[in-house]
Order: C-alpha cells, then sequence, then structure tokens
C-alpha cells in the first residue's frame, strides 16, 4: 500500500469521530451495566433481558441512518443542499412513524418477548417494567439516528458525536441520580435512558431545523423506504445467522458458548474501526458519484479498502501474538481457555478479510446498491447456516461454527468484490 494518498486526510477526519460515536453506544450499555448490577443479580439479569430486545429492534431499524447517509451525500455532491435537507426532513418524519409503531407493538407483547427470551419470575417482572419504560424511547432514539444519517451525507460526522456524547453523559448522570438517589432502582435507569433519549432527539431535530425543515411527504419517502427495506433485510439476515450460532452453541456445551462469547464480542469491538472506515466510505463515494466524479470515487474506494485491510491486518497479527493472554483476561475456566484456542487462528486470520468486507459494504451503501447488499447476505446466510446446523449433526464443535463464520465472510468478500470490480455500482448524479 502507499504510503501517501490524496484521500487519506478525509478518510482520517470522517472515520475518526464516526468511530468516536460507535463507541458511545457500548459504552452506554457498559454504563447502564454498571449501575443496575450494584442494584443486584435479579435486576442485571431483567436488564439483560430487555436490553437484548431493544438493541436488537434498533439494530434492524438502523437502515434509516445508512439509508439517509448515501441519498444526502449524493445531493449534497450534485450541489443540491436544499434537496438533501428536504430528504432529511423525510427520514425524520418516517423515523417517528416507525418509531411510534414500534413502541405500540413493544408495549403490546413485552410479557410474551421477555418469556420467549427466558424470563422468570422477578426477573420476568423486572425485564417486563424496564421494556416497557424503555420502550417509550423508540421514537426517539429512531429518529436520532436518521438524523444522523442525514448529517453524515452532509460530511458532518463531528455534530453527531458531541450530541451523542452529552446524551451519554446525561444519562449516566440522571441513572446515577434516579436509581441510588431516589431510590427508584430499575425504573430509575429506564426512566433516566429515556429522558437522555428525549434530549438527544431534540438536539438532533434542532440541527435538521436549522438547515430546512418541511412537512411529511409520502411519496418523497418512499426511496428512503425501498433502500431501507433492502439494508433491513441484510442487517436481519446478518443478526439472524449469529443468533442460529449462538443457540447451536448453547447445545453444544457451556465452554464453547462462553469461549465463544469472548472471542465474538472482541469481534464486534473490533468491528468498530473497520465500521468507522466504511462510514467514510459511505460519505465520500455518495458525493463522489453525486457529483459525476465515478474515478474519483473508485479511487478513493480503493484506498478505504486498502487501509481497511491494513488496520484488520495489524489486529489479525495482535491477536496471533496475545493468544495465550486475551482469554485469560475475559475467564479462568481451562475449559473455556481451551475452546477458546481452538477457534483463536481463525479468529486472528479472519480480521483482513473482515476489513475487505466492511469496507466494500460501506462502499456499495455510498453508491445507494443496497439490493446487491441484500441478496448477498441472504447468500452469505444460505452458506452460513447449514454449516452452522451440520455442525451440530456432526459434532464439529466450535471450531465448525467458527469456520461457518469464515465461509459467510468469504461469500460476502467474493460477491461484493465483484461488484466492486465492474461498473454497475458507479451511477453517477443525484438520486432520481
Amino acid at each position: 500500500m502507499k504510503l501517501r494518498s490524496r484521500y487519506d486526510r478525509e478518510i482520517l477526519l470522517l472515520a475518526l469521530p464516526a468511530l468516536g460515536a460507535l463507541a458511545a453506544e457500548p459504552l452506554y450499555v457498559l454504563v447502564d451495566t454498571a449501575i443496575v448490577g450494584h442494584l443486584g443479580t435479579t435486576q442485571l439479569a431483567a436488564l439483560a433481558i430487555a436490553a437484548t430486545v431493544m438493541s436488537t429492534a434498533f439494530t434492524i431499524f438502523n437502515f434509516l441512518t445508512y439509508g439517509t447517509t448515501a441519498q444526502v451525500a449524493r445531493f449534497h455532491g450534485a450541489g443540491q443542499n436544499h434537496q438533501a435537507a428536504a430528504l432529511g426532513s423525510q427520514a425524520l418524519w418516517l423515523a417517528l412513524g416507525i418509531g411510534l409503531t414500534l413502541t405500540a407493538i413493544l408495549e403490546l407483547t413485552a410479557p410474551a418477548l421477555v418469556t420467549l427470551m427466558g424470563g422468570t419470575d422477578d426477573v420476568k417482572d423486572g425485564a417486563i417494567v424496564y421494556l416497557r419504560i424503555s420502550a417509550l424511547g423508540a421514537p426517539l432514539f429512531i429518529l436520532a439516528s436518521a438524523a444522523q444519517g442525514y448529517l453524515r451525507g452532509m460530511g458532518d460526522l463531528r455534530t453527531p458525536l458531541f450530541i451523542l456524547v452529552a446524551a451519554h453523559i446525561v444519562n449516566a448522570s440522571l441513572e446515577l441520580l434516579f436509581v441510588y438517589g431516589f431510590g427508584w432502582g430499575l425504573k430509575g435507569s429506564a426512566w433516566g435512558t429515556v429522558i437522555a433519549q428525549a434530549a438527544m432527539a431534540g438536539a438532533f431535530f434542532a440541527v435538521q431545523y436549522r438547515a430546512g425543515l418541511e412537512r411529511p411527504h409520502p411519496h418523497k419517502m418512499h426511496p428512503l423506504m425501498r433502500i431501507g427495506s433492502e439494508i433491513a433485510v441484510r442487517t436481519t439476515a446478518l443478526t439472524g445467522s449469529f443468533l442460529v450460532g449462538s443457540a447451536v452453541l448453547a447445545r453444544i456445551g457451556a465452554a464453547s458458548l462462553a469461549a465463544h462469547q469472548v472471542a465474538f464480542q472482541l469481534w464486534v469491538f473490533l468491528a468498530l474501526v473497520l465500521d468507522a472506515i466504511a462510514i467514510a466510505g459511505q460519505v465520500m463515494v455518495g458525493r463522489m458519484l453525486g457529483a459525476s466524479q465515478a474515478a474519483d470515487a473508485r479511487a478513493a474506494a480503493v484506498r478505504m479498502i486498502a487501509w481497511s485491510v491494513a488496520v484488520g491486518a495489524v489486529f489479525g497479527g495482535i491477536l496471533l501474538a496475545l493468544g495465550d493472554v486475551v482469554p485469560d483476561l475475559f475467564t479462568n475456566d481451562p475449559a473455556v481457555i481451551a475452546k477458546a484456542d481452538e477457534i483463536w487462528p481463525l479468529f486472528a486470520l479472519m480480521m483482513p478479510f473482515n476489513g475487505a468486507v466492511f469496507a466494500l459494504d460501506g462502499i456499495l451503501i455510498g453508491a445507494g446498491d443496497t439490493r446487491f447488499l441484500m441478496w448477498g447476505m441472504l447468500a452469505a446466510a444460505a452458506v452460513y447456516v447449514p454449516i452452522v446446523l451440520l455442525t451440530l449433526h456432526h459434532d464439529w464443535g466450535i471450531t465448525g461454527v467458527w469456520w461457518g463464520l469464515v465461509a459467510l465472510i468469504a461469500v460476502r468478500l467474493v460477491t461484493c468484490g465483484a461488484r466492486f470490480a465492474g461498473t454497475r455500482w458507479a451511477l453517477t448524479g443525484a438520486p432520481a
């Protein structure tokens, strides 16, 4: 890889604040866990169930962030900032509608969802209470996600970072006050989160208002709904695949599931850096294609892929070098460490390929090629799930599940790489 490129500075200026914003979410969950964890095991277990339900729902609806980013970046690149602001407005109204619908569904189905997640007795009661309170924040969270998409598309990744950090500080302060100062317990944690989300949504709404806010027009929401549905299917397929893997490992044995949890959570954490580069890809590629600069879009994309692979390779090297140390930081159970040792080389060697896949994903989202990404992810899931299920049948253990994950990444790399090598993704001009 060349030491310098004219695209490096912009990639860095976009990726660093994007990384900060991405890292804010796991830190936010970590703070919630720490505060509730001191209340007792029952409360912590209730939080775990409710938070899993909420995070799964929010992950599926992150299409508003990605879809809005790509469309706004194209308008911005074409010099049509008024249309970009109008699209951002429609994204907010769409987010509000989706969020209110999600709130209604969660309020009605909370007991059934908690039971499905295995909640019983006091844990079930606590999880239902927390879920029903936190569900009130769904419209606020999804609205904030849509607004982030608008700001990213305009190349402004610092404002979302400042708002998110401020919201998390408010959340932590309110939770400490409500949980311990007022003695509200688990309810206090949920209400602190909802109020912080309201402040966050208000700040994002104010930014959008200054940029230009128009009334809702359903016909203008159709492009976002189309792109959103394709990204939602892609995300659901990926999330569902991982759930199948965890379910199979739970049946293989506790040690295998625990080792998988250690490696997979590290995999997710390291993916934050790679995803930050992918977000830079969404912004730059969308803007350049909007400005009819297809050659520049491809050149910048190649550079982003190179950086993402290089970062992935560094992560892989560190993981290989510290393979005898890192698992010990998470557990002292010899059985879990032995299972982690079985998959550690696969985990480490995957990282450069993960880098390429993440970058290609961001590039193709920026290009608006979401239908291809949807079918590509479904193809990858169709390879991964049978391997994982066969693992249970043939007793391949945790190694079989991780070879399935390798296959999933390989299919995504081949499909996305082949698409990028062609020209069909590089359509220029503002969105139709």
